[in-house]
C-alpha cells in the first residue's frame, strides 16, 4: 500500500466502493481507472458510466483498432457487477468475439407464462359437454383431440393459436383422407375457442371460418339394403340356414321384424317386453338406449315403443327357451353380461353371400321403403289424393327424430293402433311360410346336415 491506495496488476489504482460513491462533477470529465482496462468515466455534469478500452480488428496500415465499450451506469451497475462484465468482454475477446453490452450480463429468466393452454382449456370444456353425450360420444371426441389436435396446439397458450395453426392440423387430417373428421375436428376446436370466449381466456375464434378452406364433406353413402321384398325374404331364408348359434340367427328375423337400429337389439333386455301373452304385447326401448342428445336420453316420456306382431312374440320366446334366465336378451357369447357384439348380425349376412349388399341396419330402410309403397297403392286404391297418412306413421315406429319436439311428445304413443296394424301386417308379409322361429333351437348346424334342406321365395 502507498497512501492507503491500493494498486492493480498493472500499477494503476483499483478503486473501491468508496471512492466509487465519491466520485463527484468538476466541471470537467475525467476518469478513474480500476486496472485491466476497466474505468469509471465522470462527466463534467458528474454522470457515472463504467467504460472499458479493448483493441478488436486492425485498420489499413494493419494496426489494432482502439475502442471503447460502455458497459452501463453507476450506480445502476456496481462496481463488483462491472468488473464481472469487463471479465466476460476480455472472454469474449479471447474468443475473437466483440463484446456488447447485451452480452455481458447473465440474462434473468424470462417470466413464466401462465395463460391457459389450449389443451387444458379442451379437457375442461370436454369435461362439462360430456354430460349431454353418450359414453362412446364422449370418448370419441377426447379421442379425436388428443390423437389430431393436442400433439400440435395442446401446449400452446389459446391466445397464441392462429387460424393456421389450426389449418394446419386440419390439413393433416384431410391429406389422409378423412374430409369428414376434419370438419368434426374444426367444429370441436371452434367449440373449445367459444368455451374460452365466454372464460374471457380469449377474444377470437380462429377456427370458424375455416370450413370454407376445407374440402366439402363428401355425401353420406347409404347403407347397402335389399328393399325388393322377395328378395328380402331369400336374406332371412340363406342366413337362417347358416352355421351359428340360435340366438343370432333369431336376432337378425327379430331386428327384421321390428326394424329397431342394431344397437337396440343388441342391449335388449327381459324387462322391456310387456303383455307377451296378451292382447298389446309391446317392446318398450327406454329413452336412455334411444339415438338422440342427452336431452332426449333423459326426457321422461322418451321410451320407444315398439308394438310386436305374434311373429315377433314367436321370436322372443324362441329366445327365451335360451337365454330366458340372463338380463339380457342377446348376451355376447364369451360375456353373458355384455350385449352381443356390433359385429356378430354383420358376419352373418356376409357368411350367407349379402356382402356390401345388405347390413343390419337396411332391415329399417327396407320396412320403410315395401311398407311405404304399399300404403301408397292401398291408399290410392281407396280412391285418395296425396301421400298416405301412413308415411308419418312409419317414421314414428322407426323413432325418427321430430323436427318439433311438442309434435315429438305427443306422438311417442299416438296411433298405437295402427302402428300395431302395420307391424302385423309387415311380419305377414315378410316371413309367411318359413320356418317358426322355435325350429333353430338345439340346431345350430346346417340345414343340409338335417336333411330339411333350404327354401327359396
Amino acid at each position: 500500500m502507498i497512501h492507503g491506495m491500493r494498486f492493480g496488476i498493472y500499477g494503476m489504482s483499483v478503486l473501491s466502493d468508496a471512492k466509487v460513491r465519491s466520485a463527484k462533477a468538476t466541471g470537467k470529465a475525467y476518469k478513474l481507472s480500476d486496472g485491466q482496462q476497466l474505468y469509471l468515466h465522470v462527466s463534467s455534469a458528474g454522470g457515472r458510466s463504467w467504460r472499458m478500452n479493448y483493441q478488436f480488428g486492425r485498420n489499413d496500415q494493419g494496426k489494432p483498432v482502439q475502442k471503447t465499450l460502455t458497459i452501463g451506469s453507476y450506480p445502476a451497475i456496481s462496481l463488483k457487477e462491472a468488473r464481472e462484465a469487463r471479465d466476460q468482454a476480455k472472454g469474449l475477446l479471447a474468443r475473437g468475439v466483440e463484446p456488447k453490452p447485451q452480452d455481458l450480463f447473465e440474462r434473468a429468466p424470462p417470466p413464466v407464462d401462465m395463460r391457459p393452454r389450449f389443451g387444458a382449456v379442451a379437457r375442461d370444456w370436454h369435461t362439462l359437454q360430456k354430460t349431454r353425450w353418450s359414453k362412446v360420444h364422449a370418448a370419441d371426441v377426447l379421442a379425436s383431440l388428443e390423437a389430431d389436435v393436442f400433439p400440435a396446439l395442446g401446449a400452446m397458450a389459446m391466445a397464441d393459436v392462429t387460424a393456421p395453426d389450426v389449418f394446419k392440423i386440419l390439413r393433416v387430417v384431410v391429406d389422409r383422407g378423412a374430409i369428414e373428421t376434419a370438419h368434426r375436428l374444426r367444429q370441436r376446436v371452434s367449440a373449445v375457442f367459444t368455451y374460452g370466449i365466454a372464460l374471457g381466456i380469449v377474444s377470437v375464434d380462429p377456427a370458424q371460418n375455416l370450413a370454407i378452406a376445407i374440402p366439402s364433406k363428401p355425401k353420406a353413402k347409404a347403407q347397402p339394403a335389399i328393399i325388393h321384398l322377395p328378395k328380402l325374404r331369400q336374406l332371412l331364408v340363406d342366413c337362417e340356414a347358416e352355421r351359428c348359434r340360435a340366438p343370432t340367427k333369431l336376432a337378425l328375423r327379430l331386428i327384421a321384424l321390428t326394424a329397431v337400429r342394431p344397437n337396440e337389439i343388441h342391449g335388449a333386455r327381459w324387462d322391456e317386453f310387456e303383455d307377451l301373452d296378451g292382447e298389446a304385447p309391446l317392446w318398450r326401448i327406454p329413452a336412455g338406449r334411444m339415438k338422440g342428445d342427452i336431452e332426449r336420453k333423459a326426457d321422461e316420456d322418451g321410451d320407444h315403443l315398439v308394438p310386436l306382431s305374434p311373429e315377433a312374440v314367436a321370436v322372443i320366446k324362441a329366445v327365451a327357451m335360451v337365454n330366458g334366465d340372463l338380463p339380457l336378451v342377446f348376451p355376447s357369447e364369451r360375456h353373458v353380461r355384455k350385449p352381443m357384439s356390433e359385429n356378430t348380425l354383420r358376419a352373418l349376412l356376409i357368411r350367407a353371400g349379402y356382402y356390401q349388399r345388405h347390413v343390419p341396419h337396411g332391415f329399417r330402410a327396407a320396412f320403410s321403403t315395401i311398407m311405404n309403397e304399399r300404403c301408397e297403392r292401398m291408399w290410392r286404391a281407396r280412391g285418395h289424393n296425396g301421400p298416405s297418412p301412413d308415411r308419418a306413421i312409419i317414421d314414428l315406429m322407426l323413432a325418427h327424430a321430430p323436427s318439433n319436439k311438442v309434435e315429438g311428445a305427443y306422438n311417442r304413443a299416438a296411433y298405437m293402433e295402427r302402428r300395431r296394424e302395420l307391424a302385423c301386417d309387415w311380419a305377414v308379409i315378410l316371413t309367411r311360410d318359413m320356418w317358426p322361429p322355435e325350429i333353430h333351437v338345439g340346431q345350430p348346424i346346417r340345414w343340409a346336415a338335417t336333411g330339411m334342406g333350404r327354401p327359396s321365395f
